[in-house]
């Protein structure tokens, strides 16, 4: 998609909540606020998260003894993001469907 029909295509997001996955494995969630012709994103009322190190699922493991253990990724507000189209890897719409059951979109 060119830059100007991907950045068209965005806008129609416009106040709504995105997930926007980024090259070094952070994930943003927050509401989007503009984009421009160079896919950088500002979202609003945004948190951070951080998978956990492989020391800490390594961790986890074996204190479960369980595999399948499941892991708490790090996570912090930060607020009002700029998030560069350069290092934007995924974006994803969340859609309520009806109270209380969502369903995930990738754009």
């Amino acid at each position: 998609m060119e830059n100007e029909q991907a950045t068209f295509y965005i806008t129609q997001f416009i106040g709504k909540s995105l997930r926007i996955h980024t090259s070094d494995g952070r994930v943003f969630g927050g509401q989007l606020k503009c984009t421009d012709r160079d896919r950088n994103i500002i979202l609003a009322l945004t948190h951070e998260y951080r998978a956990p190190s492989a020391e800490a699922i390594k961790k986890t493991i074996e204190e479960s003894g369980n595999t399948k253990a499941t892991v708490t990724w790090n996570s912090r507000y930060v607020g009002l993001v700029v998030v560069p189209g350069e290092h934007i890897t995924k974006i994803e719409f969340e859609e309520s469907l009806m109270p209380g059951q969502k369903s995930s979109v990738a754009l």
